[in-house]
């Protein structure tokens, strides 16, 4: 079985929350308020915190998009990556995911991000794995509903057990990298898990079980 490398999007692939540039640039195409902005930032302070109840979240901004085209949404998603995420990608990740593809890992994005920003961002630094948050689509439109389990705390766990499982990889052996206290499961369930720019409770918890930290811009 060989080792794998999986790493979160947010403050770890890039260097910022991916959320708030989203909800940034559809404010300067009208088709966001400063509500929805307000909205999101309680959501990711809750999701600091580490108090967020992720599926209730993901549902009510789900039914947002019901009904929209799906493909629509990935070629406007892509365009928002191009022109505003790309210049995010940390120029320590980019080293560290070819480090790692170098010595024999398999590479993965694991994040509970959606396809409309993971997929460009796999493409960008040659990522072929992807598991992500992946959103229930219809007759070519969204539905409102999600893919079980989120990609989110436990789920991530689930998720990556089935990618590993699938493609002979030793989760024992492998490392995962985030920022997130939301990820501890997932930081458990690897031999070597590797915290970057952590928020505050998930620094005090690698500071007390000694897990690497590092800062990558």
């Amino acid at each position: 079985m060989r080792p794998a490398a999986l790493f979160d999007v947010d403050r770890t692939l890039v260097t910022v929350n991916t959320a708030r540039l989203y909800v940034r640039w559809r404010m300067g195409r009208s088709e966001a308020t400063l509500a929805h902005y307000l909205q999101m930032s309680r959501v990711l302070l809750e999701y600091t915190l580490g108090t967020l109840d992720a599926e209730h979240a993901a549902r009510a901004a789900f039914q947002t998009v019901r009904g929209h085209n799906e493909a629509q949404m990935r070629e406007e998603c892509r365009g928002w990556y191009e022109r505003v995420v790309r210049p995010y990608i940390s120029t320590h990740a980019r080293s560290e995911v070819e480090r790692c593809r170098q010595q024999g890992a398999l590479v993965a994005i694991l994040s509970a991000s959606t396809p409309y920003l993971t997929e460009p961002l796999a493409e960008d630094l040659g990522i072929e794995h992807i598991l992500c948050t992946r959103l229930e689509v219809a007759d070519g439109c969204f539905t409102g509903g999600f893919e079980a389990p989120l990609c989110y705390g436990h789920g991530k766990v689930e998720r990556a057990r089935r990618w590993a499982a699938r493609h002979d990889v030793d989760l024992g052996r492998s490392t995962f990298y985030s920022d997130s206290i939301s990820d501890l499961p997932m930081l458990e369930a690897v031999g070597s898990p590797r915290v970057i720019n952590p928020d505050p409770r998930l620094r005090l918890v690698a500071a007390y079980r000694r897990y690497p930290v590092a800062t990558w811009k």
